[in-house]
This record gives C-alpha cells, structure tokens and sequence, in this order.
C-alpha cells in the first residue's frame, strides 16, 4: 500500500511571521487554526483584504519595523521600541529622524558593510588541501 502524503502545516505564530505581519492583529480564524503549507503559499500569492491592510498599515512586529526603518532589531531594543508600531508611527520616526535612528542607522550599515567582507574574504579563501589546519 503506498503512503499518503501527509500535508505540512504549522502553527498560525509561524505563519504570521513568514507573511511579516503581527498574530495579535490577525483575524480569530487565523489565529485559532493551523495553516498548511498550501494555504501560506496561497495568502502569500493572492493576499486577502486583512493581509493587504496589515502589510500596509500595521501594526507591525519587530523585525517589519527595523527593516522599515534600516536599523536591526537589536537597535529597536537599544532605542526602547518594544512594541509594534503602524505604518504612521514608522513614517513619524523617520520625518522626526531622531539622534538614535541616525546613530543605529550608521551602527546597522557597518555591521552589513563587515559582514559583507567578511563573507568574501571567505570566498576568497582557497580551501586547504588536507582538510586540517596548517602547520
């Protein structure tokens, strides 16, 4: 008897995540089931209403937020941003560009910058022969 194929799914947090929205703003069906692997493909080719006002106005969870703003996540923590923001709240940071963003801004553009070097200088590297450092 050959096997079925067992349908993948995961629980609604990682789903949200994956979509890039907040599961506290998600509607209760979402957040009470499991999404299969085809209906995560399916909300990220053809989004619903609530998926396309969440991505667009929020709120937005952590790591939404620093990429909107171009700082890590760390450097949200530092700044004393815990909580999600909207889309208004991460437009009203950037106009009022204050001291920390600028400074985090710089800090998280270094740490790109390094590990980009760092990532060709290993490609770079030929690989050792023995497989063993040398002596």
């Amino acid at each position: 008897m050959p096997k079925s194929k067992t349908t993948q799914t995961m629980k609604p947090a990682t789903a949200a995540k994956k979509l890039g929205v907040l599961l506290s703003a998600t509607p209760a069906e979402f957040q009470e089931g499991v999404v299969s692997r085809d209906e995560l493909n399916e909300l990220q080719s053809t989004p619903p209403a609530w998926l396309v006002e969440l991505r667009r106005n929020g709120p937005h969870p952590k790591q939404v937020i620093a990429a909107k703003l171009r700082v890590s996540t760390s450097g949200l923590a530092r700044s004393g941003i815990t909580g999600p923001l909207t889309t208004a709240e991460i437009d009203a940071l950037k106009a009022e560009n204050p001291e920390w963003l600028e400074r985090e801004r710089t800090v998280y553009a270094e740490a790109r910058k390094e590990a980009l070097r760092l990532k060709e200088r290993r490609t770079d590297e030929p690989p050792h022969a023995s497989g063993a450092p040398g002596r």
